[in-house]
C-alpha cells in the first residue's frame, strides 16, 4: 500500500451509513458519545421529549390491547365502598358481561371499577385495568389481568373507546362524568358509530337527565335527539342486552 492510499485509510471513518473524513473525523465511536455524556439533564423535561413518551404510551397500549376482543368499558366511582350495593351492583355487570362474552375494561382503581373487575375475573373473563399517574397512590386492583399504566389522561381515554365496543357508567364523580361527556360527545359528532352508552342507576343519574332535559336542550344548548345518546336504566339484564343490540356482533 502506497503513503497515498495508507493515508486515505488512515483518514476515514465509517460511522453507520455516515463516512467522515480528515479533520471530520471524530476521535471517539457514537456508543462512547451515548454511554459516556454525562452533560445537561433539562431536555428530558421539554416537549420534544414528551412527545416521545405520549408516542410511547400510545403503543404500548395499542400492543397490549390489540388482541382483546370483543369489550366493555366500565366508569363508576373510586370512592364505592365494597359491600355497598352500589359495589355489589358493579360486580354482576362485571359477570354479567363476562358471561356475555365481553372483556371488561376499567380504570383498574378501587371502588366501582374493582367491583367491574372482580365479577369479571370472578366469572373467567377478561379483566383490563388502564390506570392513571395521579398526585396520590392508587395503583391497579388485585382484580385486573391486564394492566396498563398511563401518564397522560387524553392517551388512557384513547384506549377506553379504542378497544370498547359500548359503555356503562356506574355512579361516580368528576372523573366518571368526563369520562361519559366524552363518549356522548364521540358519538353526537359521529367520531366512533355504534356505540352504546348505558347509565346505570336512575336515581344517582336522575338529577343530571333532568338538568340536560330542562337546563341544555330547553335552553337551545343541546338538540332533543341527544337523549337518545345515552340510556337509563337499574336492570342488569337489560344493560347486557343494550350494549350486546348496539354493539354488533
Amino acid at each position: 500500500m502506497g503513503n497515498a492510499e495508507e493515508e486515505r485509510a488512515l483518514r476515514e471513518q465509517r460511522l453507520g451509513p455516515v463516512v467522515r473524513r480528515r479533520h471530520q473525523m471524530r476521535p471517539e465511536t457514537t456508543d462512547q458519545r451515548l454511554l459516556d455524556t454525562q452533560g445537561a439533564t433539562h431536555w428530558v423535561h421539554e416537549d420534544p421529549f414528551r412527545v416521545m413518551r405520549i408516542q410511547s404510551e400510545f403503543v404500548e397500549g395499542f400492543g397490549t390491547l390489540a388482541e382483546l376482543g370483543r369489550a366493555i368499558s366500565v366508569f363508576g366511582s373510586a370512592r364505592t365502598p365494597e359491600g355497598s350495593p352500589e359495589y355489589e351492583a358493579g360486580v354482576r355487570i362485571g359477570r354479567a358481561l363476562a358471561e356475555a362474552g365481553f372483556g371488561v375494561i376499567t380504570g383498574g382503581g378501587p371502588g366501582a371499577m374493582e367491583a367491574a373487575n372482580r365479577g369479571a375475573t370472578e366469572a373467567g373473563g377478561v379483566s383490563v385495568g388502564l390506570g392513571i399517574e395521579l398526585p396520590y397512590e392508587q395503583g391497579l386492583n388485585p382484580y385486573v389481568d391486564i394492566g396498563v399504566n398511563f401518564r397522560y389522561f387524553f392517551v388512557r381515554k384513547t384506549m377506553f373507546v379504542k378497544y370498547a365496543q359500548g359503555f356503562v357508567v356506574l355512579p361516580g364523580g368528576l372523573g366518571t362524568l368526563d369520562e361519559c361527556f366524552e363518549a356522548l360527545t364521540l358519538v353526537q359528532t359521529k367520531k366512533v358509530t355504534r356505540f352504546p352508552i348505558v347509565l346505570f342507576g336512575s336515581a344517582y343519574w336522575k338529577g343530571l337527565v333532568d338538568w340536560l332535559t330542562n337546563t341544555l336542550i330547553a335552553e337551545g344548548k343541546a338538540s332533543p335527539h341527544d337523549l337518545d345518546l345515552f340510556h337509563l336504566t337499574d336492570d342488569i339484564d337489560e344493560v347486557i342486552d343494550l350494549v350486546t343490540k348496539e354493539s354488533g356482533p
